[in-house]
């Protein structure tokens, strides 16, 4: 092909396809950064008795749970959460039931409260942990679960 036939770049045409390369190469070395700073100051979505200045303990468990029924309009007591835990775990978040109609259904109950996995689905509140065993979100989808089936957790003196 003779040069006379071939594209002739201009002096701004080179110009821009440098600042070009340059902008993108400098967008892309900023996306981690701009990512990680944003990523590393976003606070964590889910409510833990500790994010809401409770102990990592029972009480601290069923004052957080309380506190978080209160934002949602969940009915229910201490007394009655304490009662009930009791009754089901004996504080034992990590309880697991393994030989009732459940469990021989494939479902067993989980947590402080007892709760099988389609219950804790249905009545999770927002804002909890999605893990049956969280203290907090086993309470206050349990307190759901109870407040629409019998009132309150208040109301519950047996299996439930």
């Amino acid at each position: 092909m003779p040069a006379s036939a071939q594209h002739r770049r201009t002096r701004n045409s080179r110009l821009a396809r440098k600042l070009a390369v340059l902008g993108t190469g400098a967008a892309v070395l900023a996306l981690p950064v701009i990512g990680a700073t944003t990523a590393s100051a976003a606070p964590s979505s889910t409510v833990t008795a500790a994010s809401l200045g409770y102990s990592n303990t029972l009480d601290g468990w069923i004052r957080a749970s309380l506190q978080v029924m209160a934002q949602n309009g969940i009915p229910g007591t201490y007394d009655g959460i304490y009662r009930n835990v009791i009754r089901e775990s004996s504080g034992n978040q990590y309880a697991i039931n393994n030989w009732d109609s459940n469990a021989a259904a494939g479902t067993p109950s989980k947590g402080l409260l007892q709760v099988i996995d389609p219950t804790f689905a249905a009545y999770h509140v927002a804002g909890t942990s999605f893990d049956p065993y969280d203290p907090v979100a086993n309470i206050t989808a349990a307190c759901k679960y109870a407040a629409a089936v019998y009132g309150s957790i208040d109301n519950v003196y047996g299996a439930y």
